[in-house]
């Protein structure tokens, strides 16, 4: 389980990378973007964004649900059911929150969308954040166990 462990990990800790990015550069730059050109860059974000998030995000859905059905030697029970709980907030978060804003963005571009999108976003930034800090402690417990 100590490689499943390791991809959740990788996973999680891109994510983490990616959505300090988004919070910090991207949703902001967005917010600037003038109503006329929202639409276009609204859809052209969606289609980029999936194609860099749909591995890292498979990758932790399947390995969190590996790990739930059974953690590497080590691991504190609590730490796969913790991350799995903070993984249910950020998915959460994206599918009630940052989709159906980026949706309003491409249908009915309005200044204060990009704002709510900066806004509704730091759920999820302290989620993939916790997430990526449980990943580390349960890669020191585990690896611990090994040696």
């Amino acid at each position: 389980m100590f490689p499943v462990l390791i991809a959740n990990s990788a996973a999680s800790l891109v994510m983490t990378g990616l959505i300090w990015f988004v919070q910090n550069v991207h949703y902001p730059l967005l917010a600037q973007v003038e109503v006329q050109h929202a639409r276009g860059i609204a859809l052209d974000h969606q289609r980029r964004t999936s194609q860099v998030v749909a591995l890292p995000m498979a990758v932790e859905g399947f390995t969190t649900l590996a790990l739930l059905y059974k953690s590497p030697v080590g691991v504190s029970w609590f730490l796969p059911w913790a991350n799995a709980c903070v993984l249910a907030v950020a998915l959460g978060c994206t599918v009630l929150l940052s989709v159906p804003l980026h949706s309003q963005l491409a249908r009915d571009p309005q200044p204060e969308t990009g704002r709510k999108l900066v806004l509704t976003n730091w759920p999820r930034t302290i989620a993939w954040t916790v997430r990526g800090a449980l990943c580390i402690a349960m890669l020191m417990q585990a690896w611990n166990a090994r040696v």
